[in-house]
């Protein structure tokens, strides 16, 4: 591709003119910042060959203009239209591509690399490794292999072992050292409390099944006072207000969606779910029409974290709302099989997945101005599900029943194996606080009274 055609704003109309934006503000703000990347190319080089440092300086220069966020978005853009030049054989080859072949399929964390202070330093993190490619790696792969045979689902057990192996193939001249130097080192490339304990956790083990290969192979300990402090480090689960609530279905129901109009039903539903119900994210993600019983009132929670499959009776509200739901869903002409995800995504023509979910009520969380702009700080879509649990805990005490006899039922309905695992979520509010001050004073002061009827 030598006399390749001109690249001029004709190429950048045409561009948008394919992507059918709704808004003439989006066409105008868009054009302006395509030919500005034209122009930038320009100067720097021919047009028709872009590279990777020409990208680079690119994102560079306007990181410095623009907010995070604001890059990562309007890169995306830029992607595309680089990607659309090269299908249209105006460029040569494609920076992005290449980028994403070496790097990995997702942009934000190359955009991120190639704007720090050391660009390559940080992409060379990014790059794609082999899973389980150490020299440990096959010890690591055998024993996921081994306890997923005994019935575990290991998944995050599995991400730990795969960071361990990351940096052990990042650092191929520690080889020769044991298991406990090589926990040492890998705790010290993030000095933090639960950088610490992570490490000396999967340390603990491998040394089990390098000790289940080899009997005189040691175990490792974690160590007095790790576990305490990680827990001391980690962010405290957020229960959300009642007026935060209200704020955050309105926001879903209000969430910018031209294309797609069903987007804020969709949205309000699962964050029903996810409040009124207690389902964990994976739960929302995996289910399928087939789940919901109309008739019964009943939706059926499968694939669970535990293996602990279960059936939850629904209030008449959140009925209503998955009615409505799917009322919208089948006027979008989707699949109505039972074995078609719940939350269909028409614009991909699949489900949604737990990351999905995950980032757009991260977004709507955002747009209540409950979660900060970027980072992440603030308050989490898993709190839902803990804040369901405190605010029923209180309309217990409201209602005069003794909690702690209904636990057990708590327990079943949230999926959790036993009754300590329920625990972990029974977070002390001042609102809790009072009406357990309040039920003990009708209840249990009368109990502790004199004969004399003197406390």
């Amino acid at each position: 591709m030598t006399d390749l055609p001109s690249i001029d704003a004709a190429s950048v109309e045409q561009f948008l003119q394919e992507q059918r934006f709704r808004h003439p503000a989006t066409h105008k703000n868009y054009a302006g910042l395509l030919c500005n990347f034209n122009n930038f190319l320009a100067s720097r080089g021919p047009i028709t060959s872009p590279d990777v440092s020409m990208v680079q300086q690119w994102l560079k220069e306007h990181s410095l203009k623009w907010q995070a966020h604001i890059l990562y978005h309007r890169t995306f853009l830029i992607e595309r239209y680089v990607q659309w030049l090269h299908d249209h054989g105006l460029i040569a080859s494609n920076p992005f591509a290449e980028l994403h072949r070496q790097y990995g399929p997702r942009t934000t964390p190359i955009v991120r690399a190639l704007v720090s202070e050391d660009g390559n330093a940080a992409l060379e993190k990014q790059r794609r490794l082999p899973r389980f490619g150490s020299f440990l790696g096959i010890v690591m792969d055998e024993h996921i292999a081994h306890m997923r045979v005994l019935g575990y689902r290991y998944r995050t057990e599995e991400q730990r072992l795969l960071r361990f192996d990351r940096f052990l193939q990042y650092h191929p001249e520690l080889a020769g050292l044991t298991l406990a130097e090589l926990v040492e080192h890998w705790s010290q490339e993030e000095p933090s409390p639960y950088h610490l304990f992570e490490a000396r956790r999967t340390g603990r083990v491998v040394s089990k099944a390098m000790h289940r290969i080899d009997p005189r192979a040691p175990v490792l300990s974690i160590g007095d006072g790790v576990a305490r402090a990680a827990r001391q480090q980690q962010r405290s689960p957020y229960l959300y207000t009642d007026d935060e609530i209200q704020r955050i279905l309105q926001a879903a129901l209000l969430y910018p969606s031209p294309k797609a109009p069903w987007r804020p039903v969709t949205l309000f539903t699962m964050l029903v779910l996810a409040y009124c119900v207690g389902l964990r994210g994976g739960e929302v993600a995996r289910l399928v029409l087939g789940d919901v019983d109309l008739r019964e009132q009943t939706l059926e929670i499968r694939e669970t974290k535990f293996f602990k499959r279960r059936r939850l009776p629904l209030a008449p509200g959140v009925m209503t709302v998955l009615q409505h739901y799917l009322d919208m869903r089948e006027q979008a002409g989707t699949p109505t099989n039972p074995e078609s995800p719940l939350f269909w995504s028409p614009q991909r023509n699949c489900g949604y997945t737990v990351g999905g979910i995950r980032l757009v009520l991260t977004d709507v969380l955002r747009r209540a101005s409950i979660k900060p702009a970027h980072g992440a700080v603030g308050p989490r879509v898993h709190d839902l599900r803990h804040t369901m649990v405190g605010h029923r805990m209180r309309d217990w005490y409201k209602s005069g029943i003794n909690p702690q006899s209904k636990l057990p039922y708590l327990a079943t309905y949230l999926g959790h194996k036993d009754i300590r695992s329920t625990l972990i979520y029974l977070n002390i509010t001042p609102e809790l606080l009072q009406e357990a001050g309040e039920r003990f004073r009708r209840n249990g002061a009368a109990a502790l009274q004199t004969k004399d009827g003197v406390l």
